[in-house]
């Protein structure tokens, strides 16, 4: 073998070495996050040029943060330890059954997870998922059950001059049934949309197995889009591809409340559902808790069960429309028309604790039946899917 050929097969030999290591640490060769036995996760990152890795999520102690809603608790942050190969990883503690979110920042930019392709969006941040099962948690999970399924429909909206786009959940056999079910109308919070109560809030899933161990009926579920002047989610109408807003203009104007007979409308008439108060429920998180407030007193005699997670309940300039008014007569009268369930749950450290508290002693004063859930934690998607699980087995009983 002449000295020209060995330094070429040297070279070669040395190259195939250097790409097979770098192929060995890309991306979808490195698990992350690693699941152990024991419900400690490994976060795993290659990065072998960057500084500081961190990881920031919900799995972590929460801290004091200022966002547009003022200041509120969000997830900590915990720095990786960076190996000879340029893998950067850490290790947790056990952790309590739950739906995990988190996020890389990578000096000081902050990313997914390139080994996790699970994703979800919240306005307008992606975060990687995982489960630890276990518990509540395991309704959160797509186990091998009976499958109901899931559609997005436009319906027509008069009252708000266009077409919107809905998603709807139907139990398992809907399609080969000739029965009818009752419905929840499930409303999201501020800088969601139709979009956000099935991927946020795993409803599919919760209802699945909820129906599957017999600890709810089955029934259809409605998430509408509380934007009015949005035709559906961003990316999903009209407007195409823009970025998505925590607030916008007329969320919390009346607009939305007073329409929402266009949505029972398209229901009933268009699924098989038992069309009277008895069979309707409605719900929802932060600003969807204060629509179900207003929506189920403007509308008289319409639901008999109410569910208000973590409800934006604060006085607002905007809130000039005909709903608002009449507000303690309206109340009054919702009582006195009877109900079934009037449900209210909020985290201990939510930052609308306390305007919460001054509507429960307005409820007292009226001597309006209702029940009271207080959880720990703040105004976050954590609550809000537990409170869905303790809802729902509530409902149409």
């Amino acid at each position: 073998m002449n000295k020209h050929f060995q330094i070429i097969l040297f070279a070669f030999l040395l190259s195939f070495s250097v790409q097979a290591q770098e192929a060995l640490f890309r991306p979808q060769n490195i698990i992350s996050p690693e699941i152990h036995a024991d419900n400690s996760v490994t976060f795993r990152l290659f990065a072998p040029n960057a500084k500081e890795v961190q990881v920031t999520g919900d799995f972590l102690p929460s801290v004091k943060m200022d966002t547009p809603m003022g200041q509120m608790d969000g997830p900590g942050k915990a720095t990786l330890t960076k190996d000879d190969k340029g893998v950067w990883s850490l290790k947790t503690q056990s952790l309590n059954p739950e739906l995990y979110n988190y996020s890389f920042i990578i000096d000081g930019f902050s990313t997914t997870d390139p080994s996790n392709p699970f994703l979800i969006r919240d306005v307008a941040s992606a975060t990687n998922i995982f489960i630890i099962g276990g518990g509540h948690a395991d309704l959160f999970k797509t186990n091998d059950i009976p499958h109901g399924s899931v559609t997005r429909r436009w319906y027509e909206s008069p009252g708000l001059g266009m077409d919107r786009r809905i998603t709807i959940y139907t139990p398992p056999g809907y399609e080969k049934s000739s029965e009818s079910y009752p419905v929840l109308y499930l409303l999201h919070g501020a800088g969601g949309d139709e979009e956000a109560w099935i991927n946020l809030g795993r409803t599919a899933q919760i209802m699945d197995n909820l129906i599957a161990q017999g600890k709810a009926k089955p029934m259809i579920v409605v998430k509408p889009n509380g934007n009015v002047i949005q035709d559906a989610a961003p990316g999903e109408g009209n407007q195409n591809f823009y970025k998505p807003q925590f607030m916008i203009p007329k969320t919390m104007d009346g607009t939305y409340e007073g329409a929402f007979g266009d949505i029972i409308k398209f229901i009933e008439s268009n699924y098989r559902v038992k069309a009277n108060k008895a069979n309707r429920a409605i719900a929802g998180l932060s600003m969807g808790g204060f629509h179900t407030l207003h929506i189920s007193r403007y509308h008289p005699n319409t639901f008999d069960y109410m569910g208000l997670f973590s409800a934006a309940i604060m006085p607002r300039e905007d809130a000039t429309g005909k709903v608002y008014s009449n507000f303690d007569q309206t109340l009054k009268a919702q009582m006195d028309n009877g109900y079934k369930l009037y449900w209210i749950a909020i985290g201990k450290t939510d930052f609308l604790y306390k305007a919460n508290q001054e509507y429960l002693e307005k409820l007292k004063g009226k001597n309006m039946p209702h029940e009271y859930l207080e959880s720990e934690g703040g105004h976050i998607w954590r609550n809000w899917r537990v409170y869905l699980t303790q809802f729902a087995p509530r409902l149409f009983q």
